[in-house]
């Protein structure tokens, strides 16, 4: 069942709305399975889920400048953006609403306690029968879902006031802790972090609007268990929305590839995490908040990434003959690609975009799951340095989900994100990327930045 919610807030003076150049319009739809499904993101559940914690949502924003220029913002409570589904909405945006490919955003909260989500009736170990019918069934009805969730947000667009702010949390840390010469996943105090909390405020005269549009960037998996749970990011979102009735309150995950939720693995510590969360969304909001002014812009293009030297055709029968069945399902589906292909991908094709919002505020989506120190690098380097320069907002986990992100530095360290989580992608992976990766991305996003009419050096 999908619950569709009208929105009702507070009023604001009327002033502080007419003055302002912006529309904004919002949905809110209910996506969590009425029956139980097999969950995604451990490979070690053995059985379907069992209830709920709270509901898992998918909620969209549209913003409308001066000049009539739309973008749409969707979040989900799920664990991927699969590029099936981004390029089916992108192609329904377009023929229904006339809105290019660089009007949509789509980022996910990336919890481990969803639904798995296909798009065709195959995963990355060969289970099939009912649990792929289930997860391609539950993709199928998802995407009209989010269809209908835009439409419903643009037709709910209404003069507002929209403003920017920040503040900062402190529970991800990092993961990547070198031990005996070797990357573990453990709690890392001393590596890189980002700790922003950026918090976008859109608001109406009229009182049926008050949306939250707010990131972190840390994994949003304190949990692990058989109940559908947005996670911290779930209860952040809970809380808000409880605190201030009627606003509508979205998610939107950073470059958390190599963050974690410290402490972690219960239901009370995901609560405390969402409870840090939000009320580091109302510091910001008490804070000078900038309004958002000028046009709104934006920009959607492809980057190739390279992967490294891929394994030869005996050493994808030796891992398809593994005793570890992880190894043995993802080198029979390698080798399944070699026989058809002749040979395995080498190269692939990823979304960058970028959103200025007037000339306040420019944010920066990035695919897959980048590690923190690309939103670090980005930062600097497009503020330039700059004390009062325009506020740069990134996020990971955006328009395809596809794998771990590396930067250089990652992928020389090694470890689970520079390569080893490749053999358990949705997404076939032929092995780790080149150490080009993090160069390609970070220049794509200049030349879109540029492009919009910023000033990165």
């Amino acid at each position: 069942m999908i619950l569709w919610y009208a929105v009702f807030a507070g009023a604001v003076p009327a002033d502080e709305v007419d003055n302002s150049p912006w529309k904004a319009g919002v949905a809110s739809a209910v996506i969590t399975p009425e029956q139980p499904m097999w969950m995604a993101g451990y490979a070690s559940r053995r059985k379907p889920s069992d209830g709920k914690i709270h509901d898992l949502y998918a909620k969209a924003v549209v913003l409308e400048d001066a000049v009539g220029t739309r973008q749409v913002i969707v979040t989900l409570d799920l664990i991927s953006v699969p590029r099936p589904l981004r390029n089916w909405l992108e192609a329904h945006v377009a023929e229904q609403f006339k809105l290019p490919p660089e009007s949509l955003l789509i980022n996910c909260s990336h919890t481990h306690c969803g639904p798995e989500i296909r798009t065709k009736e195959s995963s990355l170990d060969g289970i099939g029968g009912e649990r792929a019918r289930q997860a391609t069934a539950y993709g199928a009805r998802l995407r009209e879902t989010l269809l209908e969730l835009v439409r419903k947000a643009i037709g709910d667009l209404s003069p507002a006031a929209v403003s920017y702010c920040h503040a900062r949390a402190g529970f991800a840390m990092n993961r990547r802790t070198f031990v005996e010469g070797s990357v573990r996943n453990f709690p890392n105090p001393e590596g890189p972090v980002d700790h922003d909390v950026p918090v976008l405020h859109a608001k109406r005269s009229d009182g049926r609007l008050d949306v939250l549009l707010f990131g972190y960037a840390c994994h949003n998996t304190t949990l692990g268990i058989y109940q559908f749970c947005g996670d911290y990011a779930g209860f952040a979102q809970q809380y808000l929305e409880e605190d201030h009735p009627g606003t509508v309150a979205m998610f939107m995950i950073g470059c958390g590839g190599d963050q974690n939720p410290y402490p972690r693995r219960t239901v009370d510590l995901a609560q405390r995490h969402g409870r840090a969360l939000a009320t580091a969304v109302e510091a910001a909001l008490g804070t000078q908040a900038q309004p958002l002014e000028g046009a709104l812009r934006s920009a959607y293009e492809m980057v190739t990434l390279d992967y490294a030297p891929a394994p030869t055709r005996e050493q994808i029968v030796k891992l398809a003959e593994s005793q570890d069945k992880y190894d043995q399902a993802w080198g029979q589906r390698l080798l399944e690609q070699f026989q058809r292909d002749g040979k395995l991908r080498s190269q692939y094709d990823c979304p960058v975009q970028v959103v200025r919002f007037g000339e306040s505020l420019t944010l920066v989506a990035l695919p897959g799951e980048t590690v923190v120190d690309y939103s670090l690098r980005l930062k600097r380097e497009l503020r330039g340095g700059e004390e009062n320069a325009p506020a740069i907002w990134v996020a990971g986990y955006s328009n395809d989900v596809f794998a771990y992100i590396p930067s250089r530095r990652v992928l020389e360290e090694g470890g689970y994100e520079a390569g080893g989580a490749m053999r358990y992608m949705t997404t076939l992976q032929p092995g780790p990327f080149a150490t080009s990766v993090e160069q390609r991305i970070i220049k794509k996003v200049h030349q879109l930045y540029e492009q919009l009419g910023g000033g990165g050096s």
